[in-house]
């Protein structure tokens, strides 16, 4: 099984090591501390924790608000905010982001753990839900077949936007509609035809032809931005210096 993966944004050192090592202790995998927004955001979109423990009060021009308002621009983590002394104005502000839960400081380890635990359940279901309909059967040359709802689906390569891992998962896009099939983000790019599809990020396959626009740190696909993972860019540009 693998681990829960968690990110701790806290500008309080000792809060942060203390909720760190109590973490660790029951069972799940912290990435890192970060204490600014910025290296949040970077973080976050280079390792893609499961979950992330936002401090909304951070040192620096930007805050835990700001910081899971980036985030959600690329990747659908769930967010648990810490507070303390929060007023209304920046709850609601908070709340536009869809966080998953608050912690209200000072917290008690008991809280801490139920908090998370009942996050983790929440994530399992909703994957759970969903992985179920879809599976992958087996590929051709331009296209890959799909089970769902006990029939097969004919998906073609070139209807596809992107490709999203999700632990065991890959969840694929197309043109007209999503697929979380039963089938790692690695077994599926063996699948795929790397003339078109080019991986730019540790969870992330995109198709080639559809990208709208490619910047720095992302590439546009419908609106859908994706971040690109530094150990990636390189492929990318090559694949780009061809056009």
């Amino acid at each position: 099984m693998e681990k829960t993966s968690i990110l701790i944004v806290e500008d309080d050192m000792i809060i942060a090591a203390n909720i760190s090592l109590k973490l660790c202790n029951l069972g799940y995998e912290v990435t890192g501390i970060e204490t600014k927004a910025e290296e949040a955001i970077h973080h976050a979109l280079e390792t893609r924790p499961d979950m992330i423990l936002m401090d909304i009060q951070l040192k620096g021009q930007s805050n835990g608000i700001d910081a899971a308002k980036a985030i959600r621009r690329y990747l659908d983590i769930p967010i648990i905010y810490l507070t303390a002394n929060v007023d209304d104005s920046t709850f609601q502000k908070a709340k536009e982001t869809h966080p998953y839960a608050f912690i209200a400081k000072p917290f008690t380890n008991l809280n801490l753990e139920r908090t998370i635990a009942l996050v983790e359940e929440k994530v399992k279901e909703k994957r759970e839900h969903v992985s179920m309909e879809d599976t992958f059967v087996d590929s051709q040359e331009d296209r890959i077949f799909i089970r769902n709802q006990n029939r097969l689906v004919k998906v073609m390569f070139d209807e596809i936007l992107f490709v999203e891992a999700d632990r065991n998962y890959s969840k694929i896009t197309t043109t007209t509609q999503t697929f979380l099939i039963v089938c790692p983000l690695n077994k599926l790019c063996d699948k795929v035809d790397p003339r078109h599809f080019v991986r730019i990020h540790r969870s992330f396959v995109v198709n080639f032809g559809m990208l709208d626009a490619v910047a720095d740190s992302y590439v546009d696909i419908k609106g859908k931005l994706i971040p690109i993972g530094k150990q990636y860019k390189e492929v990318l540009h090559k694949m780009l210096n061809k056009v």
